[in-house]
């Protein structure tokens, strides 16, 4: 997963259909009904949801049935908790380095003198 779903998920229309699929899966025609925009519009953005494996799409006949998918969203939860592990570390380090005694490196200099 990269931060392309993130992009993704970054459109408030997008993030209306997610809502909206949280009930349960829909069509576009259901989807569409409550929104500001066309069917065709929903279907875009749909496709766009699709390829970021945020929803999954069935065919029951004529008739194309949304919903979320689970892994699509597991992998993005994966992602966020790395990129935010990575700020937590950086921002250890950082601590680590500002709270570190100024003597430290001397100390070790010089037991590094008496081993020899």
């Amino acid at each position: 997963m990269n931060d392309s779903a993130l992009t993704i998920l970054a459109d408030p229309t997008r993030q209306r259909i997610i809502h909206c699929l949280r009930r349960g899966p829909a069509t576009v025609g259901e989807i569409a009904a409550g929104l500001p925009v066309s069917r065709p519009a929903v279907s875009q953005h749909l496709r766009q949801l699709k390829a970021a494996r945020l929803v999954n799409e069935e065919r029951q006949g004529t008739r194309h049935y949304f919903r979320l998918n689970p892994q699509g969203f597991a992998q993005l939860r994966d992602h966020i908790d790395q990129m935010w592990q990575s700020a937590l570390d950086a921002f250890a380090m950082h601590i680590d380095k500002k709270t570190k005694p100024q003597g430290t490196p001397r100390r070790h200099a010089a037991r590094r003198r008496d081993r020899k």
